[in-house]
């Protein structure tokens, strides 16, 4: 359930923070108030694409987070996405900057738009104002059965198989067709694996022969200097270290005399030790060294293949390792793609996945039909469409990531005639009805806690209206329900009422949103349905409305 929602420099919000409550709400106000605005704000916050016209003129950035309380299922699909928070609660931030870079923040754990959007599918769903447009097309009268059914699982894995059907056709008709090519391109990378596969390479390997072969081709130098290095520091009564130690004896014997020379005696004493290691050290280096002139020509000779062959493969030569396991790796590939054999059973295999899926879909949705036809027909009889059905007409379609139906909604308008399609018989307000009734049936059969109704009843109005407001309090007895309405029959069936306003100061536009009850609410109803101006008469017909009764009649009937 939603149970806030606070927005800072989001359109023309200022700021606003609005606390919701069970049941059945209704959002209200003037055209043009920004009603709307709370829906959209709902939808950022649930992942749907930001965009710079969202921050309001003039701040640096639009800052909307909506609170929910969640069932344990989601606490689970929370902890085990590490984004869990306070126990029994969600909330959900999106952070837009004027640029129209955004972020996303789950708990306070940054989460990504797709994160989002698979969150508020089991928080929330949202009906826009323009449900009858999408009941004209086919795919949306097949979505809105889909919906029904609760066929949302299903649907993805068909969607999912229909992609690797696809993904196999396509690598099995590029194989087809450049079966020329992938052969030139084949016998190219093969005869680079053949030249680079010869020598063997091993990753590292140059850098450690080329060491090796400065060494080797230095030796006799290298033996020389450091002999004599060793035998100049620790080789004879005239080395330095031998004169050093002689110094240092003398030294000592004044220090009785002057405790000063203590500090000199010490870093010569210090300097002593660090040459006779030194000279050690040389010593030990100089007879390690071997003249081996076999193994500097061995490693002559590897180091000219290595450069040899990347030079002719326009490479480096420490990189031919890796080169050679790419390479292989490519050459594999191309294999594969040649196999055409094993890409026709893929796609064998991808074709049976997929029309086994197919086909359970289509078997689910003939299931639904009968369920939805008899509760839109309910609910568009409530609606003041005596006498009318729906008719649901599933055919064999074009196999895609929907499946293999064709769906079409037929209507009769009245008692009598046969369903023709929907946009062949019904008028503007009679589609608006038959819209919202599939909408609030297949709202009916939709899990989850939330439902907002974004102008769905547009287009109608009267005793209609009133059917539509009863049947959203139905709605509302089970979850929450949220409405942008300006209709004041629906209104005044809402267990709870929030009010947008609109406000100019200067150049400055503001909306504000709050709960109205009491007087405010009887005048926010009168409002809708006599205007600006209040009076008397619109106030006590607002009160017979929210009282249950139809406007006009008598308080002791």
């Amino acid at each position: 359930m939603l149970e806030s929602i606070r927005l800072r420099d989001f359109v023309i919000v200022d700021a606003a923070e609005v606390e919701f409550a069970e049941g059945f709400c209704v959002l209200t106000g003037e055209t043009g108030a920004g009603k709307s605005i709370l829906i959209d704000a709902l939808g950022l916050a649930l992942g749907a694409r930001a965009d710079a016209g969202t921050v309001r003129q003039g701040a640096a950035r639009a800052d909307i987070a909506a609170s929910f309380a969640i069932d344990a299922p989601t606490a689970q699909w929370l902890a085990e996405r590490e984004l869990e928070g306070d126990e029994g609660r969600v909330l959900l931030r999106r952070i837009i900057e004027a640029d129209g870079r955004s972020k996303a923040l789950v708990n306070g754990h940054p989460a990504t738009a797709a994160i989002l959007r698979e969150l508020g599918a089991r928080l929330i769903e949202i009906h826009g104002q323009h449900a009858s447009q999408s009941l004209l097309r086919p795919e949306g009268q097949r979505a809105l059965l889909d919906a029904h059914a609760g066929l949302g699982a299903l649907l993805r894995e068909t969607g999912q198989a229909w992609a690797r059907l696809r993904e196999a056709r396509l690598e099995l008709e590029a194989a087809e067709a450049n079966s020329r090519e992938f052969q030139l391109e084949r016998e190219r990378i093969a005869w680079q694996v053949d030249e680079i596969g010869r020598l063997e390479p091993v990753a590292g390997e140059w850098g450690s022969l080329s060491e090796d072969h400065a060494r080797l081709s230095n030796a006799a130098e290298l033996i020389d200097v450091t002999g004599q290095a060793s035998d100049a520091l620790a080789g004879d009564d005239g080395a330095i270290s031998t004169r050093l130690h002689r110094i240092l004896g003398r030294l000592r014997g004044l220090l009785d005399a002057d405790p000063r020379l203590a500090n000199v005696v010490k870093m010569l004493d210090s300097a002593a030790i660090q040459v006779d290691e030194a000279a050690s050290e040389l010593a030990s280096y100089a007879s390690r060294i071997d003249l081996d002139p076999q193994r500097l020509e061995q490693i002559d000779g590897r180091l000219a293949a290595l450069h040899s062959t990347a030079r002719k493969l326009r490479l480096e030569p420490e990189g031919l390792a890796a080169e050679l396991e790419r390479l292989q790796a490519e050459l594999a590939r191309l294999d594969r793609a040649q196999d055409h054999d094993a890409l026709r059973a893929r796609v064998a295999s991808a074709q049976a996945d997929y029309d086994s899926l197919a086909t359970a879909l289509s078997g689910k949705r003939r299931a639904a039909v009968r369920r939805l036809e008899l509760a839109v027909t309910e609910a568009i009889r409530s609606f003041g469409m005596a006498g009318a059905r729906l008719r649901i007409g599933i055919e064999a379609g074009e196999p895609g990531p929907g499946g293999i139906d064709r769906v079409e909604f037929l209507i009769a308008g009245h008692a009598g005639v046969e369903p023709r399609p929907i946009g062949r018989v019904a008028s503007g307000g009679e589609l608006s009805r038959v819209a919202l009734g599939i909408t609030v049936s297949a709202a009916e059969a939709n899990p989850v806690p939330t439902l907002i109704f974004d102008e769905a009843d547009a287009g109608v109005g009267g005793a209609v209206a009133e059917a539509i407001g009863d049947r959203m309090r139905s709605l509302g007895e089970s979850r929450q329900v949220l409405c942008v309405t300006h209709l004041p029959q629906v209104a005044a069936r809402a267990h709870h009422q929030y009010r947008v306003a609109k406000s100019t100061r200067g150049s400055t536009t503001t909306s504000r949103i709050g709960k109205v009850e009491g007087n405010e609410r009887i005048d926010e109803i009168a409002r809708m349905l006599g205007g600006a101006k209040l009076t008397d008469t619109g106030r006590e017909h607002a009160r017979e409305m929210l009282a249950g009764r139809p406007p006009g009649t008598d308080s002791g009937t």
